[in-house]
C-alpha cells in the first residue's frame, strides 16, 4: 500500500534517493540561513530587538544544513548539485515572495514593511516546515538512522512558527494588520503553487532514480494535484491565520540542543 511512511522509507533505503533527498534538504535550510543572517544585519532601528530573533533563526537553518550533510556523510555519502526545479527556495524568490536577494546583498537597512513581509513569508514557509517535520517525527522519531535529527529540527521548526505568530500579531497590535493580511494571502497562494511544482519535480527524479512504474508515478501526481486544489480552495487558509502560540519567546533564550554529528 502506498503510504506517506512507505514512501520515504523506500527513498531512506536507496543511498541515491538518499542523497537527493538530503542534498535538497540541505541547500534550502542552507540559503534561509544566509537570507535570515542578512535580514538580522539589516533591521530597521526601530526593531532592533527583533534582530537576536533572527539571527537564531538563522542559525538554527544553518544547523538543519549540517545535520542533513551529516546525515550523507554517516552513509559515505557526497552531496550532489541540486536540480533547478527542486530548488522551493529559489523559486519562491522568482514568485515574488520574501525580500529580493538583491536588497538583502546590499547594506541598506530595511523598512518596517520589509519586516512585515520577511515575517509573513516565514509564517507560511514555517507552517509547511513544521507540518512535514511532524510527519517524519511521527513516522521516524525512533529510526536509528534519523530519527535524532528528525527530532531536533521538528522542535526547532515548530519554534520558529510560534516566533512568527507573535511577532506578526505584535506587529498587527502596532497598526500593520492590514499590509499582515495581504502579505499573508499573497505569499500563501504563491507558496501553494511552487510547493505543487517542486513536490511534481522532487516525485520524478526520484522515481527516475528508484525505477517506478507509471502507475506509481501516476498515482502520486494524481495525489499532489489533490493537495493543490485542496489547498487552493480552503487548505491555504491555516497558512494566514494568527493565535498567540503556547510557545511565547520560542527563539528569545539561549541555544538549547548541542550540535548534531
Amino acid at each position: 500500500m502506498l503510504s506517506a511512511k512507505s514512501l520515504f522509507q523506500e527513498i531512506l533505503d536507496h543511498d541515491e534517493s538518499f542523497r537527493l533527498f538530503c542534498s535538497i534538504a540541505a541547500s534550502g535550510e542552507s540559503q534561509g540561513g544566509w537570507e535570515n543572517a542578512r535580514i538580522a544585519a539589516l533591521v530597521p532601528p526601530g526593531e532592533r530587538e527583533l534582530a537576536p530573533k533572527i539571527a537564531r533563526h538563522g542559525a538554527d537553518e544553518d544547523k538543519h544544513g549540517r545535520i542533513f550533510n551529516a546525515l550523507m556523510k554517516k552513509r559515505g555519502l557526497q552531496p550532489v548539485e541540486v536540480p533547478s526545479d527542486t530548488d522551493y527556495t529559489m523559486l519562491l524568490e522568482r514568485h515574488g515572495i520574501g525580500l529580493a536577494h538583491e536588497k538583502l546583498k546590499s547594506d541598506q537597512p530595511l523598512t518596517a514593511r520589509d519586516i512585515v513581509t520577511y515575517l509573513a513569508h516565514s509564517r507560511v514557509t514555517e507552517q509547511r516546515a513544521s507540518e512535514q517535520m511532524e510527519l517524519l517525527r511521527k513516522h521516524f522519531a525512533d529510526d536509528p538512522d534519523i530519527g535524532r535529527a528528525v527530532k531536533m529540527i521538528s522542535s526547532d521548526e515548530d519554534n520558529h512558527l510560534a516566533y512568527c505568530h507573535e511577532e506578526l500579531l505584535r506587529l498587527a497590535h502596532a497598526g500593520h494588520g492590514r499590509a499582515i493580511q495581504e502579505a499573508l494571502r499573497e505569499c500563501a497562494l504563491a507558496e501553494i503553487r511552487v510547493y505543487r511544482d517542486v513536490s511534481l519535480a522532487v516525485m520524478a527524479h526520484m522515481g527516475r532514480i528508484l525505477g517506478w512504474s507509471r502507475a506509481k508515478g501516476a498515482t502520486l501526481t494524481v495525489g499532489i494535484h489533490a493537495v493543490y486544489v485542496y489547498e487552493r480552495a480552503v487548505g491555504w487558509r491555516r497558512m494566514v491565520s494568527l493565535r498567540m502560540p503556547e510557545r511565547r519567546d520560542a527563539l528569545g533564550g539561549p541555544v538549547a540542543a548541542p550540535e548534531f554529528a
